[in-house]
C-alpha cells in the first residue's frame, strides 16, 4: 500500500523524535535521577514512546520531583515530598500515563507478534490482533499497578493482586477503547484497508492511537483517584 509521501516523513520524524525522547529520559534515570517507585523508571521512557517531547517536558517538570533521592531528603528533613504537592490534575495524568505503560508495552508486543502469528477473527487480521492486544495489554497493566499498589499499601502478595484488578481494569479496558476506536478510524474510513505493521505509518498510526487512549482513560482513572481506589502518584 502506498502512501503519500508527507504522510511517510511525518511518520519517520515522530517516531525518531519519541525514540530521541525516551532515550533521554533513560539516560537521565541511570544518571542518578531514578524514581522512588522503581516502575516509574519504565513508565516514563514509554510514555516518551507516544508522546515524545510532551512526556519529555513532564518528566523534568514532574518526575524529577519523584525520584528516589529527593523523596528520602525530604523525609529525612520531616517535610512532605515534593512530588505530593502536585495539582491533583497532574497527578491524575501521571496515574493514567503509568495505566496507560502496560497497555502500550502489551499493545506492542502484540502487534509484532502478529507479525510472526497473523490471528484472525471475523474474517478480518485487525480483529484478532485487538483480542490478543487486549490481553497483553491487561496482563501488562495489572503487574504495572501490582507493583505500584501493592508495596504502597504494604498488602500481601493475593491482597495486592486484587486491588490491582479493582485500580486498573476499567482504567486500562477504557485505554484500549481509545486506542481501538482511532485504529477503527484509520483502518475503515481513511485508508480503507488495514496497514502492514513494517512501515512506519502504521506505528505512527499508532502513536495517535495512544493519544486517545489516554483521553480516553484520563476520567477513569480521575474517578478511580477520587473514589480512593487508586494511589495518586
Amino acid at each position: 500500500m502506498q502512501f503519500p509521501q508527507w504522510l511517510e516523513l511525518i511518520s519517520v520524524a515522530s517516531l525518531a523524535i519519541a525514540g530521541i525522547c525516551a532515550v533521554v529520559i533513560i539516560i537521565d534515570l541511570f544518571a542518578g535521577h531514578t524514581q522512588h517507585m522503581w516502575i516509574m523508571d519504565i513508565v516514563w521512557p514509554i510514555t516518551a514512546l507516544y508522546f515524545g517531547p510532551l512526556a519529555l517536558w513532564g518528566y523534568f517538570k514532574w518526575g524529577r520531583l519523584s525520584t528516589h533521592r529527593r523523596i528520602m531528603e525530604a523525609k529525612q528533613r520531616g517535610k512532605e515530598p515534593p512530588g505530593r504537592k502536585k495539582p491533583f490534575w497532574q497527578m491524575c495524568a501521571i496515574a493514567t500515563t503509568h495505566c496507560g505503560a502496560g497497555c502500550v508495552l502489551g499493545d506492542i508486543t502484540a502487534e509484532w507478534v502478529m507479525v510472526l502469528f497473523p490471528l484472525t477473527l471475523f474474517g478480518r487480521k485487525i480483529f484478532g490482533a485487538w483480542a490478543v492486544d487486549f490481553v497483553l495489554a491487561f496482563l501488562f497493566g495489572i503487574a504495572f499497578q501490582y507493583f505500584t499498589i501493592k508495596p504502597m499499601r504494604n498488602l500481601s502478595a493475593r491482597q495486592g493482586l486484587v486491588a490491582a484488578l479493582k485500580a486498573d481494569t476499567l482504567a486500562l479496558t477504557a485505554w484500549q477503547i481509545g486506542m481501538y476506536g482511532w485504529m477503527a478510524v484509520t483502518t475503515f474510513l481513511i485508508f480503507g484497508r488495514e496497514i502492514s505493521k513494517t512501515v512506519p505509518v502504521f506505528w505512527f498510526m499508532m502513536q495517535i492511537a495512544m493519544w486517545f487512549g489516554f483521553l480516553t482513560s484520563y476520567p477513569v482513572n480521575w474517578w478511580l483517584l477520587k473514589q480512593g481506589i487508586k494511589e495518586k502518584m
